[in-house]
Parts: C-alpha cells; sequence; structure tokens
C-alpha cells in the first residue's frame, strides 16, 4: 500500500501570549489517503481552523510530524512551507481571492508565476485548467464579469494549475448562494470522481456530507473519524 498523502502524528498546537497559553489542537493523529475526499468539520473555536493552517503548510505545529506526500513539514522554515505550499497544495477559499484587474486565465497562472514557468507553458495550461472547470469561454473575463459560482470554478482552476497533492477547500461555499454552493460541491464531486484528493473544511453538516469521510473536531481533537453516506461513491 502506497504512503497517505497526509500523515498526522501527535500534532500539538499551542499559542502563548505572556504567561498564558491556549493548547487549540491537543494532539491530532489521523491519515488521508490518496484520493480520498475528507471534510474536517466543527464549530467555530473547534480547532478546525487551526488544523487547516498546519495542513496547508501555514503554520508549523508546536509538537507533532507531519508528512505531506512523504515529506516531513512539520518544522520547516517559512521560505520551505512557501515552496511545498506552491509545489504541493492547491488552495480554494471561501474569499474568492481573485485579483479585478485580471483577466481569468491571468488569474489562474499566477502559481505558476512564482514557480518560473515560462509565459507560453503558463497560459496553455491555465486556459485547460478554466476548461476542465467549464470555463473555456470565460478565459478572459474579469471576476466582476463573472457570477460567485464561475467565481469560485476560476479559483478551484488556479488551485489545479499545478497539479498539487491535494486540494484544499476552506470554507469554499461560504459566500455563495443554493445555486452556486450546489455548482461548486458538484464540481468538487467530479474532481473526486477523477481521482483528486480533496480536504474539505466546513461548519455545515450538509456540505460535509458531500465528502466520502467525515472527520470531527471539538476542543482540539478528533472526537470522530466516519465514513459517509457517499463513501465509496465516485462523481
Amino acid at each position: 500500500m502506497s504512503e497517505p498523502i497526509i500523515a498526522l502524528d501527535g500534532i500539538r498546537k499551542t499559542y502563548r501570549s505572556g504567561s498564558l497559553e491556549f493548547e487549540a489542537l491537543c494532539g491530532i493523529d489521523t491519515a488521508i489517503s490518496e484520493g480520498e475526499y475528507v471534510a474536517v468539520v466543527g464549530p467555530s473555536g473547534s480547532g478546525k481552523s487551526t488544523l487547516m493552517n498546519i495542513l496547508g503548510c501555514l503554520d508549523n505545529p508546536t509538537a507533532g510530524r507531519y508528512l505531506l506526500a512523504g515529506e516531513d513539514v512539520s518544522t520547516m522554515s517559512e521560505a520551505q512551507l512557501a515552496e511545498v505550499r506552491n509545489r504541493r497544495i492547491g488552495f480554494v477559499f471561501q474569499q474568492f481571492n481573485l485579483l479585478a484587474s485580471l483577466p481569468a486565465w491571468r488569474n489562474v497562472e499566477l502559481p505558476l508565476v512564482y514557480a518560473g514557468v515560462s509565459r507560453h507553458e503558463r497560459r496553455e495550461r491555465a486556459v485547460a485548467a478554466l476548461t476542465r472547470v467549464g470555463l473555456a469561454d470565460r478565459t478572459e473575463n474579469r471576476p466582476g464579469e463573472l457570477s460567485g459560482g464561475q467565481q469560485q470554478r476560476v479559483a478551484v482552476a488556479r488551485a489545479l494549475v499545478t497539479e498539487p497533492a491535494m486540494i484544499l477547500a476552506d470554507e469554499p461555499t461560504g459566500n455563495l448562494d443554493s445555486r452556486s454552493t450546489a455548482d461548486v460541491l458538484d464540481l468538487l464531486d467530479e474532481l473526486h470522481g477523477a481521482g483528486r484528493t480533496i480536504v474539505l473544511i466546513t461548519h455545515e453538516k450538509d456540505v460535509a456530507e458531500r465528502a466520502g469521510r467525515n472527520l470531527v473536531i471539538s476542543d482540539g481533537q478528533i472526537t470522530s473519524d466516519r465514513p459517509t453516506a457517499r463513501a465509496g461513491v465516485s462523481a
């Protein structure tokens, strides 16, 4: 059996302010395999945002070990984490984080700019990624000319363009109406069906049920790790 994409062993995160300490994560142990679609579920203050920051290599744990695609990222420097983020992780955020002055394909190519990819290859790959998310006819549109659901599809294309080890989606439907929410969740289903590894952070139970597995977090600990009714279902 191949190594998991994500392996967390005894992950702890402690925040300190003067003499006060707060342990946001209290020893997280879990693994996520290639091709899994996992939702991390929990209310505000549960620790899910802290866990997302660690999974996304936006922060280091205070203690424990984190292997991402077999690479130990637990004690990496800021510069090393930035390189891993760009190479291994595709991010989709609640705020689309698109640049209003740039057309869709230019927004999608940005991670490739940071990776030093040539201009011609960047455009080709950006257009291909937009085509994969159903926006082949919107490559020249700026964000303001797109619906909320289409803007989130641009963000998903940007997440895909580097061919990352996983897609990390943080409340990706939080700013969308019901129709656009269904549209984006259908897209994540399609990507999962094509073999993508997806980790979805959410506080919405109905959104979490679209994944194949739910990790429920409360008070900095995983309190439940269970398959959903959709486990094993491909788009």
